[in-house]
């Protein structure tokens, strides 16, 4: 199953190392991080589950959930959490999706057979609170996720979504925005009485502060 940006995020129920969650009711009225690892005690996951634990308080202000999936167990999740928590110098609360299975990797089309017939790629599925796919990402087996990046993306489309903007290359907060062609300069003066810049009658950029 092929997923695209926009669908509607599939719901599921499953056992995690917290117990057992559906993912809709889940989420509530948050974002959703969903990352997937091939499996549990090995080394690049371990270092991404402890960054990912680390990083708890960026993900909360950003009203955004963590959920992890590994397939194995929900009785190797909690051992090999003890792993990340020591190695990593972090606490790690967030759920972790069992999908021993194969079920959930399978739906969310994790599994890329040149990888692996049995492990998960390092996808990515950032969600929101429609419960919509606004993003993915999917990175091979050997290489670690940018967790900047990630955290870069959701302030992007938060930003998007709340501004009714664009954002330019290598966007952070504080840096000007794009106003889509699909808005008129009559609108735009409307909507942005701070003026903007027209570099193209298609490229205008405003600051927003």
């Amino acid at each position: 199953m092929s997923l695209h940006i926009g669908d509607i995020a599939p719901d599921f129920t499953v056992d995690t190392q917290n117990g057992e969650i559906s993912l809709h009711d889940w989420a509530g009225d948050s974002w959703v991080f969903f990352f997937s690892h091939p499996a549990d005690f090995t080394p690049v996951c371990t270092t991404e589950m402890g960054r990912t634990a680390q990083l708890a308080s960026e993900f909360d202000k950003r009203n955004v959930k963590p959920l992890g999936l590994s397939t194995d167990t929900a009785e190797e999740h909690a051992k090999w959490i003890e792993d990340v928590n020591d190695t990593q110098n972090t606490n790690l609360v967030f759920p972790i999706v069992a999908d021993a299975d194969l079920k959930i990797a399978k739906l969310y089309d994790m599994i890329h057979p040149d990888q692996s017939e049995t492990a998960a790629v390092r996808s990515v599925f950032i969600i929101d609170p429609d419960k919509k796919i606004r993003l993915t990402m999917t990175y091979p087996m050997s290489v670690g996720r940018n967790f900047d990046e990630i955290l870069r993306a959701i302030d992007a489309l938060q930003f998007s979504d709340k501004h009714g903007v664009a954002t330019p290359a290598d966007w952070r907060e504080g840096k000007d925005a794009i106003i889509p062609p699909s808005v008129s300069d009559e609108d735009a003066k409307a909507r942005f009485p701070q003026g903007f810049t027209t570099l193209r009658p298609y490229l205008r950029t405003v600051k927003i502060d």
